[in-house]
């Protein structure tokens, strides 16, 4: 299954379900809603097109199960979302909210060789902190950034 069939909004069902079972959680598409704050009629739209490519198995009102590709294609959602977080927050000091919430948005459109060179950046930069401190002493601030205007 190539992410290329999966909209945006599809992955983000993918990642809900991932997250509730790395919590050790029964998922549920009631659960889903209430994660998303979505209709649950929304939800089980999706989840149907999420069975019919073959990546969860599901039956109204009834447990959610990845199936092997499903699985593969969540946690590649879930890892994109967190090394763009990381990248946000490590390297240019943004809030976690804020990271969060536009990880969710470019996880979806970045190219695989952009991610990596962002998540091997953001190493870099964790393994030399000293970088990271030059760039916001340069800068002129230690703060968080989230209410900064661009000019």
């Amino acid at each position: 299954m190539a992410n290329k069939e999966l909209t945006a909004g599809l992955e983000d069902y993918l990642e809900a379900i991932y997250i509730a079972k790395q919590e050790n959680k029964t998922v549920k598409g009631i659960n889903i809603a209430r994660m998303l704050n979505i209709s649950r009629a929304s939800v089980s739209e999706a989840l149907s097109k999420l069975v019919s490519k073959g990546l969860i198995t599901y039956e109204s009102y009834g447990v959610i199960s990845f199936t092997s590709v499903g699985f593969s294609e969540a946690e590649k959602v879930y890892n994109k979302h967190n090394i763009l977080k990381s990248f946000f927050q490590t390297v240019l000091n943004i809030s976690p909210d804020e990271a969060s919430e536009n990880a969710c948005k470019i996880e979806h459109i970045i190219s695989k060789n952009v991610l990596a060179e962002i998540k091997d950046f953001t190493c870099y930069c964790n393994n030399n902190p000293e970088i990271i401190s030059k760039y916001r002493q340069r800068k002129g601030y230690n703060e968080n950034l989230s209410n900064r205007e661009i000019s």
